[in-house]
């Protein structure tokens, strides 16, 4: 017999599954707020079960909110691209001055890294990213300052969330990040065998480089203007 705390748990697990798929394929769109009644009618459950299930879209990222507001899908300018990847380069380059001084174990962005390079010859996109973000996440624990740690999973878990639901919307590839791979893996070397500071300033450079990749996915070229494109040049 199925209990009362799990049947809970699949319930909010299954409505959780429902919206995130509503999120990915668009029909909820960035900015757009998630009313918790509404939802609640929709599948003809108790409002309860709808905010538990936001919450853990809240959690991964796929939904955002503040107190005494509606959870809202993630959306992003170009301005906002530009101000969170300031932040995260400051933070990550700390994480891993704070991890090079510690030596602390690097396993798990090696782990992240392999998962990375093994989705790219696949052409798995979410895989990608999900490894992606496991890297960068793992950087912020590596760095032995809870603080920081949290800090960017809440900035990065809505990230990397807006990225897949792009990537998959625009049926994207995972060209974007073949050329910043590598530069994982010297953050991984640098952390291990050089200066903190080296490091740190390597880091925090990379994140830069990086905002390039993610303009790519954010705000790729329209399709039409791709084929005419293409089609003049050939």
């Amino acid at each position: 017999m199925v209990s009362t705390v799990e049947s809970r748990v699949f319930v909010k697990e299954h409505l959780a599954a429902q919206i995130k798929e509503e999120i990915i394929h668009g029909r909820l769109h960035p900015g757009q707020r998630v009313v918790e009644g509404r939802w609640a009618r929709k599948f003809g459950v108790a409002q309860a079960s709808v905010r538990e299930a936001i919450n853990l879209l809240v959690a991964d990222g796929f939904l955002l909110k503040s107190v005494g507001r509606s959870a809202r899908v993630p959306q992003y300018t170009h301005q906002d691209l530009a101000r969170i990847f300031q932040v995260r380069g400051a933070l990550e380059g700390l994480a891993a001055q704070l991890t090079a001084a510690g030596r602390a174990d690097l396993t798990p962005l090696e782990t992240a890294l392999a998962r990375m390079e093994t989705a790219l010859t696949q052409c798995n996109v979410k895989e990608l990213i999900d490894g992606d973000l496991q890297f960068h996440l793992a950087l912020g624990e590596a760095s032995g300052n809870p603080v920081l740690a949290e800090m960017l999973e809440r900035l990065l878990r809505p990230l990397f969330a807006f990225v897949l639901v792009r990537m998959i919307q625009e049926h994207g590839d995972a060209g974007p990040w073949a050329p910043d791979l590598p530069r994982h893996r010297e953050m991984i070397y640098l952390m291990r065998e050089s200066d903190p500071c080296l490091a740190g300033q390597f880091v925090q450079n990379c994140i830069g480089r990086f905002v390039a990749s993610a303009q790519a996915v954010w705000w790729p070229e329209p399709k039409a203007r791709r084929r005419k494109r293409n089609s003049v040049n050939a």
